[in-house]
């Protein structure tokens, strides 16, 4: 069924409203669907690497509005429509370890991971949000800037190097996306000691 649906989502790049169903992809990759938009986003700016920041920012634009939405759900229908959604996926039980130490810190951190890596899932992430009730701006300034970071360097990779750069990105960009994210969070954690803010996590 996972590849069914994965090859499927990949054929969404040669129809003639590509964008749009990139936007769907982003949209609800953020909330519930399964498949990453990288699939779909990778294949159109290689198609037309001219266009790679135009769909970089549709990319980022719909997958915060996804987020919005998973956030939403989280907040407003956690018991009816998240909790069923997270153990379809199988992902109840992780979840709730993450909830039970969610503060602002550790959903940062989770925002960052989940957006420039996929880990865990943004979906994951967007929902644990809301049900938490962290505050929306901050959630949607992270989703901005790590979802953006990761859609706008792929653009500026697929744009400089084409067809060329696709192996590296398929095997070894979540590796460095994991490192750069492990970055930022230590910068920032070492950013709050100095200030002398006091408890770093939740839990």
């Amino acid at each position: 069924m996972l590849k069914r649906l994965y090859e499927w989502t990949m054929s969404l790049a040669a129809r003639p409203r590509a964008e749009l169903w990139l936007a769907v992809v982003a949209f609800v990759e953020s909330s519930f669907f399964l498949i990453p938009a990288d699939v779909l986003f990778v294949p159109m700016a290689l198609a037309r690497p001219m266009r790679a920041y135009r769909l970089a920012f549709i990319a980022t634009l719909f997958s915060v509005l996804g987020g919005i939405m998973g956030y939403a759900i989280g907040y407003y229908a956690f018991e009816a429509l998240a909790k069923p959604v997270l153990a379809f996926y199988g992902k109840l039980d992780a979840f709730d370890t993450l909830r039970a130490c969610a503060g602002p810190d550790t959903t940062l951190i989770l925002l960052t991971t989940s957006g420039l890596a996929h880990l865990p899932p943004i979906k994951v992430v967007t929902i644990l949000a809301g049900a938490v009730h962290i505050g929306l701006t901050f959630f949607v300034v992270s989703c901005i800037l790590a979802r953006g970071a990761r859609f706008f360097a792929l653009a500026f990779l697929l744009r400089r190097y084409g067809d060329t750069i696709r192996h590296f990105i398929e095997r070894r960009l979540k590796v460095i996306a994991v490192v750069a994210a492990a970055v930022l969070i230590l910068l920032y954690f070492g950013l709050k000691l100095v200030a002398g803010s006091g408890q770093l996590l939740s839990c």
